[in-house]
């Protein structure tokens, strides 16, 4: 049968159009051509294949059927005869047809059962191409499309945990869709960064989260809040990662405002925190422009837990830290005056290390140098003056009177400390 002279050129642009390699092209049209067979011509049970010829744009209809004994055809959309089956395949022959052996209790098929000889034969249906071209068109769109999104579902589920480019696309109440480029993907309010405001056209960089294959094509989830954003961020701009010769060992973040990395070294001379601050911070900087300025404490790791959590308060500085093991709970004792500094702005620093570390901290004040200063300044303390007593003592002495015998006189001696008579 012949295809009309624009029909391979059609093909060809919408393999480029979809960005669909150009034979699962073809195959989706001879599928649809086959399919669109079967309504118009032929049984629904049958077997029909079309062939398209990728020169001439030619379509050949090929159907397969049954072979039984002469006289015994029930269906000629089904069946053919054993006489006019050799006249096609030398080999034919009229089969017993055995059902496969099934284990009634698991449903496994134990023994595969025989078939009847199948005889494959052109046809040359009339006017097919007209009828073909209007059965078939809803077809080869569905499976296009199918085709379409197995292939963006196949290529961005290789890249789940990565970080892509993308463009704002548009922004629909809480929920941003972002074109990735051969797909678009969503950035649902929960992973939106808090501070930032998202506008058509606005170039972003995303992580993808996950891919999902659902009844309306492929779901490409995406964040701009994830933590390992900020590890992907990192190995962009940190090419001593991917060497080995540093490692991101754990992230805690709280998008937009802070997040803590902790980092080590595995080459003797190599400063981590340097490394990953980079020269004049232009390393550190580069990930804290990609994430809307949001601030990033590089904290050195150690395996000590509580050097660990010492470091993981930083910039404060720690005087103690005493651990319960049993509840993974951490008292750290720091100067009165960084009381504030270890806990930070609504508890944001103290919260942060302990998602870093794994540890529960409580942060208490114990400010033992400023203690041990006010105990001297107290025992350096010189004696209470008793100046009720030495204004007495001075009238007397200008009238004359000798202290020691106006006491006797009165029965009383005056406390030099208290300033009140004893008894």
């Amino acid at each position: 049968m012949s295809s009309t002279p624009n029909f391979l050129a059609a093909i060809n642009l919408l393999s480029e159009e979809k960005n669909l390699p150009r034979d699962i092209v073809i195959e989706t049209v001879e599928a649809a051509l086959a399919a669109a067979y079967k309504k118009d011509y032929s049984d629904k049970d049958q077997e029909a294949r079309a062939e398209l010829d990728q020169v001439t744009g030619d379509v050949r209809i090929f159907v397969s059927k049954a072979v039984v004994a002469d006289g015994e055809v029930e269906n000629e959309d089904l069946q053919i005869g054993l006489t006019e089956a050799k006249k096609i395949d030398k080999k034919a022959e009229v089969r017993e047809i055995i059902a496969d052996v099934v284990d009634e209790e698991t449903g496994e098929v134990i023994e595969e059962g025989v078939g009847p000889y199948l005889v494959e034969m052109e046809v040359f249906p009339e006017d097919f191409g007209r009828v073909a071209a209007q059965t078939a068109k809803q077809v080869i769109i569905q499976r296009l499309r199918e085709a379409e999104r197995e292939i963006v579902f196949t290529e961005y589920k290789d890249k789940e945990g990565l970080v892509l480019n993308g463009t704002v696309q548009r922004v629909e109440g809480n929920i941003t869709y972002v074109d990735l480029g051969k797909a678009t993907g969503v950035l649902f309010a929960g992973e939106q960064i808090p501070t930032e405001r998202y506008y058509t056209g606005m170039r972003t960089k995303v992580y993808v989260v996950r891919v999902e294959q659902t009844a309306r094509g492929p779901q490409i989830v995406l964040s701009r809040a994830h933590a390992n954003m900020v590890r992907h961020l990192f190995e962009l701009e940190v090419p001593e990662i991917e060497a080995g010769t540093v490692e991101i060992m754990n992230i805690a973040r709280e998008a937009g405002v802070r997040s803590k990395v902790a980092v080590r070294s595995h080459a003797a001379g190599v400063d981590a925190v340097g490394t990953f601050v980079g020269g004049r911070g232009s390393r550190v900087q580069a990930v804290m422009s990609d994430l809307g300025e949001e601030k990033i404490d590089i904290i050195p790791y150690a395996e000590e837990p509580e050097q660990y959590i010492s470091n993981a308060l930083s910039p404060t500085k720690v005087l103690s830290v005493t651990l319960n093991e049993a509840d993974k709970k951490a008292v750290v004792r720091v100067p009165e005056d960084q009381l504030s500094l270890a806990i930070g702005k609504q508890g944001q620093n103290v919260r942060l290390a302990a998602k870093l570390t794994g540890w529960n901290i409580d942060i208490i004040s114990a400010d033992e140098s400023r203690v041990e200063a006010v105990a001297e300044a107290a025992e350096d303390r010189p004696a209470k003056r008793d100046l009720e007593g030495d204004l007495i003592a001075a009238i007397n002495a200008e009238d004359g009177i000798d202290p020691a015998m106006d006491e006797e006189a009165t029965g009383t001696q005056a406390d030099p400390l208290s300033g009140q008579d004893a008894d």
